[in-house]
């Protein structure tokens, strides 16, 4: 793809997502598009078929040459499985007085159907819950009248049955989508900041013994993730498995019954879900024989892990390509980012001696966090059609699509104009 010349004109060779704009503000259209409506105005001018070069789109080369300027076919790709994550949002029942609050309101059978994802060729095979660890005492939900959902929906496992779908991807993919944060327990979650050991039974730690030791103390040298993040991933009740033993289970039984046939896994999840996905990536390739190529499209994800953890993750062959809005401040925390290279690189001596000297304190709280996989680097005040740049609106999905929508390169990095298309509510 040739470098994009400035102030170009954006033509109908691209997904879009549609929203309503006046001169002063952004407000985006709650109804999303139609799927097949889309595909077809997109298929017919671009005809992204993938074909032998799935795997390029999949980052086996950590997409090089793909992001910047932006290739259309990836774009396609990251605004399709957006869609995915879209319908998990669209799904969830956010009414804390409703009798069904925190389940999916519609059966897996139409869920897709009714978030406009009907023609995506895809199938659910199984929902996803994932249950906090946090047990909060009983005055205090008397008194904020708190709803006590410990296990909530969180998404769903989707397989891809159309075979010319199948046909235009180059394999059959599987899709894991993850909503964010939508309960108090999982802002609760979230806020527990700080970096822990990850527990033996999906740790590539080889050298740890059954007693949880490495050889010594030092935590620096092991694969560690956000506690929050981790709660939410192994946590279980009674009557709930954790979302670790669902994704394990179904994936096995999916890598078992298509196995035989190019099979790619697709983990794609916005804000809290970012961070699942990349914890069930690395789980995935860590306990499962067999396992396909796995993918992380991430949107709008925090931090999830230590330098270790990327380390590992880079090691196993999984890909992680995050979408990040440099205005969106969950792409900032948990925690810090401190290279021991950059003290090294300090001429000053007294500011190298405080800048180890911070180091040390961090590192001792448990909060030095590492990025990790291939960025995608968007900004919301650099887009001309995006005018509020308000944290909700920065961090929303809907931002993060359109931002993908029209991004031409780091030179250039936005159309002057977009093409839109109308949209159809969804039931």
């Amino acid at each position: 793809m040739s470098k994009a010349k400035c102030n170009p004109t954006f033509q109908n060779n691209n997904a879009t997502i549609t929203s309503d704009t006046t001169s002063t503000s952004l407000s985006f259209n709650k109804s999303k598009l139609s799927w097949g409506r889309l595909k077809s105005q997109f298929e017919q001018c671009h005809s992204p078929k993938l074909g032998h070069k799935w795997m390029q789109y999949q980052g086996i080369n950590h997409w090089e040459g793909l992001l910047d300027p932006l290739d259309d076919n990836l774009r396609w790709e990251i605004l399709r499985y957006g869609q995915f994550v879209e319908a998990a949002y669209h799904s969830f029942d956010f009414d804390p007085s409703s009798p069904t609050y925190a389940t999916c309101r519609f059966p897996k059978t139409s869920l897709l159907s009714r978030c406009g994802l009907k023609d995506s060729g895809y199938k659910i095979t199984k929902n996803l819950r994932a249950t906090c660890g946090i047990r909060l005492p009983k005055w205090i939900n008397k008194m904020y009248e708190l709803p006590r959902n410990q296990s909530s929906w969180i998404g769903y496992v989707a397989v891809c049955q159309d075979k010319e779908e199948i046909a235009r991807l180059g394999r059959r993919d599987v899709v894991i989508a993850l909503r964010g944060t939508s309960t108090c327990l999982e802002w609760l979650e979230n806020l527990r900041a700080t970096l822990t050991k990850l527990p033996n039974h999906m740790s590539k730690d080889y050298n740890v013994d059954d007693n949880n030791n490495s050889g010594g103390d030092n935590n620096s040298a092991r694969a560690m993730v956000e506690n929050g993040f981790l709660s939410l991933y192994v946590s279980k009740t009674a009557t709930n498995p954790s979302l670790q033993d669902m994704i394990r289970e179904e994936i096995a039984r999916i890598i078992q019954s298509y196995g035989d046939e190019p099979l790619s896994l697709t983990i794609t999840g916005h804000s809290l879900g970012a961070a699942l996905a990349i914890l069930g990536a690395y789980d995935i390739t860590a306990t499962l024989k067999n396992a396909p190529m796995v993918t992380v499209v991430s949107f709008g994800g925090p931090r999830v892990g230590n330098d270790v953890f990327r380390n590992q993750l880079e090691q196993s062959g999984t890909r992680i390509l995050r979408i990040v809005n440099s205005d969106d401040v969950i792409t900032r925390v948990p925690g810090f980012l401190v290279k021991n290279d950059d003290v090294a690189s300090i001429g000053d001596v007294h500011v190298a001696r405080l800048q180890s000297w911070f180091h040390k304190r961090v590192e001792d709280m448990q909060l030095v966090y590492a990025d990790v996989g291939q960025e995608l680097r968007l900004s919301s005040k650099e887009s001309p059609y995006l005018k509020k740049g308000d944290f909700a609106t920065c961090h929303d999905l809907k931002t993060y699509l359109r931002l993908v929508n029209g991004f031409v390169s780091s030179s250039c990095p936005y159309m002057n104009e977009v093409t839109e298309y109308q949209s159809e509510p969804l039931l």
